[in-house]
């Protein structure tokens, strides 16, 4: 397989004692080993739940609950008012709070949520030492959802918003929540922040700035990069895979943005927490929960190609002490894109609820539904025309190659989840996360064919489809602390599943090969799908893929001063059943129907593995952290077999991982550099001595570095930089193929090995760089601009470097306005505009000798948001 192709796997899962995660099975056989360890663990919880509340040792004030009543007022009166009501001391210049009023208080939570409901918007910050709460004015008066105040908080939620363009913990690379700083691998965040700054329209967008990550390889391919579901994101040289919450997920819609909190890009294998993933990394999601303080927001945006969106998002409490608080989050939006006939509608809406139970206990719960409809297809285009000069120059980005009335796309998208958590006490913790997803696709296309017919002409397949795939997923875990004299640790024992049901059906249509003219298309071609129509040649087909993945696995983080060190294990077993019937049907000279059958059945195919990691970092006084990893990952290789009808071993990496973390004392800026090394074995070659049948003896190596930074330097100036360098290659394979000449569009030569070629689509070097600057005086005070670049370099277009495509550079820009900072009626109304690829420039993502995948041009976005 492809590394490209690979299917990869990851997990992002909160396992912070206020917010885990419970997922529980359907009611199915298949599940039931899985089920006999989840229930014994819920039976642990659930049991003594009432007990627990009632015998478990006090915690410190700033970690309990406090039902709280302080009304707008003096800010030096609202804090002697919580100081009482909490038994918290206070420590602060009272010059710091003259003239400063607060926001009113009401509600059951921790001093940390009280403290930052109070400071929103006085431009102070807080710490905590013990139980003295200690204020100062903030570095940087970022406010990012309404728990965030200033760019320093005494503890950032690891799967919320992060303070700018900085996140100090996550949930992802550990599934413990842990400092970045600790973890010894390499860990980026995408933060709200910089996804308010830029604007994306979907994740692989976001990414753009991200080390390691090419994430529109597949350019506009799909529908025209609006939907995002069809980018093509490439992580060290492989392909990744999307988790939410902590679970695979296989919806189309999976990346909207409005929906998201953060994206966390955790680089090399990640098998032992999550089950299946490619070595070059996974993506980790979270989504939007409801907040401990009231979040009231609506925005209208307009942009380029006819783009108008809607989205709102509002959060509060239900119960008037705050223990159970609703959040609902929507969008509506409608444009039409860069290529004709090729529109992109959403709608989408997604509620949920959090019942903290008991101080120790809560159970939050969350829904969505998306609605895709009456989208068209862009296609790729021609080679010729594109990288290589054409007759009649270059191929305009607005050209449509297919059918305008056979052109649609629909989504439609369903997902439950669940997530549960509950302290014993401070040394053991339970949590489960559960997911079900429901997505439907229906699709009328017609996409261009390999090898052009003429230099102006290009053939056609028209292609008539319907997928639906079914997705159950849960994670049960265990976890906590321990201390051995001055030695910590941080522990975590649990087991997963997932169960994926795939169904497409797929239509073609043969009767004839319609074309169209690449510099002036001539639309007429009505595509021929009815099995008893005269003349009609058409072939069908039908696949059915049930997929089961379980897993048990361990973790130890052991910190001893500085020193911080991470071990990890994972068994896991998958089973997988392939089926497909395919039918084609042709009508003869004599109108006389004939019809053949072909049925494929695969027998099911159960692979297992064993993946582990080891780690250790050091973090110096003066903020410098030295790593080292080792990890290993799997791939399942299952709907094939060997020349004995034997399923393959499963893909196999593993990775070695050096590298630096520094965090500049006293300041939100933090600076990483990596370099690995990942090879994956059983990559399938040809078995020479079985025509017409494959082995896994093959191998692709990986390997380079990266250097990030994520800053937000003062009040006014944020910012992140990133290199990346990848060099992936053919390592071991007896695969041949004749180089490909552009002036001739033939091969030519005798055919040459791919060993120690490198692998195709995979830029050498990519450089970006990104800043915002918000003016926080005289008369423009509240007008932010900002401006990024992205360098991407070349990349081969086949498997032995016969040709590349070019590199490219992409400007951005953008400029925000605070009203309310000028204009005290106006307080909560923010006007926003992102501008990408600035210059318009014109690209190509990736090319094969026929086509080439394009880049979107110039993307131009505002919008108006108002929050009160």
């Amino acid at each position: 397989m492809h590394p490209k192709i690979a299917t990869a796997g990851a997990d992002l899962l909160s396992t912070n004692p206020r917010e885990s995660a419970i997922r529980a099975p359907l009611a199915t056989f298949s599940l039931l080993r899985i089920l006999g360890l989840t229930t014994a663990l819920a039976s642990i919880v659930i049991a003594p739940l009432r007990a627990a509340a009632d015998t478990t040792a006090p915690t410190a004030a700033v970690e309990q609950k406090f039902t709280l009543n302080i009304p707008a007022q003096k800010l030096s009166s609202a804090l002697v008012a919580l100081s009482n009501a909490t038994g918290t001391q206070l420590a602060y210049s009272t010059q710091l709070s003259d003239g400063l009023r607060s926001s009113a208080l009401s509600g059951t939570m921790s001093v940390h949520a009280a403290l930052a409901q109070i400071l929103n918007g006085t431009g102070l910050t807080y710490r905590l030492n013990g139980n003295t709460i200690l204020l100062f004015k903030t570095s940087s008066t970022i406010t990012l959802g309404p728990v965030r105040v200033g760019g320093t908080v005494a503890h950032q939620d690891p799967t919320g918003p992060g303070s700018g363009y900085v996140a100090e913990n996550t949930m992802a690379g550990t599934k413990t929540d842990t400092p970045i700083m600790e973890i010894p691998n390499s860990i980026n965040v995408v933060t709200k922040q910089l996804m308010q700054d830029q604007q994306p329209q979907n994740v692989a967008q976001a990414l753009r700035y991200s080390p390691g990550i090419m994430a529109e390889s597949e350019g506009t391919y799909g529908n025209g990069s609006a939907h995002g579901a069809d980018t093509g994101i490439i992580q060290r040289g492989f392909s990744t895979s999307q988790f939410v919450d902590g679970l695979m997920t296989n919806s189309v819609s999976a990346g909207e943005t409005a929906f998201l909190e953060r994206i966390e890009v955790v680089n090399g294998p990640a098998s032992v927490m999550y089950g299946q993933t490619t070595p070059g990394g996974m993506l980790a999601m979270s989504l939007k929960k409801p907040t401990d303080t009231p979040l009231r927001q609506v925005s209208v945006g307009f942009g380029n190609w006819g783009r108008y969106q809607a989205t709102f998002d509002v959060s509060d409490k239900i119960t008037q002490s705050g223990n159970v608080r609703y959040r609902i989050a929507g969008i509506g939006v409608t444009q039409g894109t860069q290529t004709n006939y090729v529109d992109y509608h959403r709608v989408g809406v997604m509620p949920s609820i959090t019942w903290d139970i008991d101080r120790n206990t809560s159970l939050t719960l969350l829904g969505m539904y998306m609605y895709t409809p009456g989208e068209g297809v862009a296609s790729q285009y021609p080679r010729i025309g594109t990288l290589s000069p054409g007759p009649y120059g270059q191929i305009s980005r607005s050209t449509f190659f297919g059918e305008p009335n056979w052109n649609k796309m629909g989504d439609k998208d369903a997902m439950f989840e669940y997530q549960f958590k509950h302290s014993f006490n401070k040394y053991i913790n339970f949590s489960q996360n559960f997911r079900w997803e429901n997505s439907d696709r229906h699709q009328e296309t017609t996409y261009v064919k390999t090898g052009a017919l003429t230099p102006t002409v290009v053939p056609l397949q028209p292609m008539n489809y319907y997928t639906n795939t079914n997705t159950v997923g849960m994670d049960a875990r265990l976890f906590g602390k321990f201390n051995i004299g001055s030695v910590n640790n941080t522990w975590v024992v649990g087991s997963d599943f997932r169960q994926y049901h795939y169904n497409s059906h797929y239509l073609y249509d043969y009767t004839t090969t319609p074309s169209v003219n690449v510099y002036d298309p001539s639309y007429r071609y009505i595509p021929c799908y009815s099995w008893d129509r005269a003349g009609c040649q058409i072939m069908g087909s039908v696949y059915n893929t049930q997929y089961f993945q379980e897993g048990v696995y361990f973790q130890d983080q052991i910190k001893w001063k500085g020193l911080s060190i991470l071990v990890g294990g994972r068994q896991d077993w998958v089973n997988m059943k392939y089926t497909g019937d395919s039918t084609s049907s042709n009508q003869n000279a004599n109108n006389v129907k004939i019809t053949q059958n072909y049925l494929n059945t695969d027998k099911p195919q159960p692979q297992s593995a064993f993946t582990w990691r080891a780690g250790i970092i050091y973090n110096f006084n003066f903020g410098l952290a030295p790593y080292f990893s080792y990890a290993t990952s799997f791939i399942p290789q299952i709907g094939q077999t060997d020349y004995q009808g034997h399923p393959f071993a499963p893909l196999a990496g593993k990775q070695l991982e050096a590298g630096l973390k520094y965090k500049v004392p006293q300041k939100d800026i933090m600076l990483t550099a990596a370099a690995f090394h990942i090879e994956e074995d059983n990559y399938l070659i040809s078995d020479l001595a079985h025509t017409g049948y494959s082995t896994n003896a093959g191998r692709v190596r990986s390997q380079g570095f990266e250097v990030s930074a994520n800053a937000n330097i003062t009040q006014d100036l944020r910012m992140i930089a990133s290199y990346s360098y990848t060099d992936i290659r053919y390592a071991k394979t007896n695969k041949t193929a004749k180089r490909y000449d552009l002036d001739t569009s033939s091969s030519y030569g005798a055919a040459v090995s791919q060993e120690g070629m490198s692998v195709p689509y995979v830029p050498r070097n990519m450089f970006s760089f990104f800043v915002d600057y918000t003016i926080h005086f005289g008369r423009l005070k509240g007008f932010g601009i900002n401006f990024g670049t992205r360098y991407t370099g070349f990349t081969y277009a086949d498997s032995v470097e016969s040709f590349k495509t070019r590199p490219y550079v992409l400007f951005d820009a953008g400029a925000h306005y605070d009203f309310g900072q000028a204009f005290s009626a106006l307080k909560g109304l923010n006007a926003q505009l992102a501008m990408s690829n600035l210059a318009n420039t014109y690209y190509e993502t990736q090319c094969s000798s026929s086509v080439c995948y394009l880049g979107q041009g110039r993307r131009v976005y505002g919008n108006l948001t108002y929050n009160w």
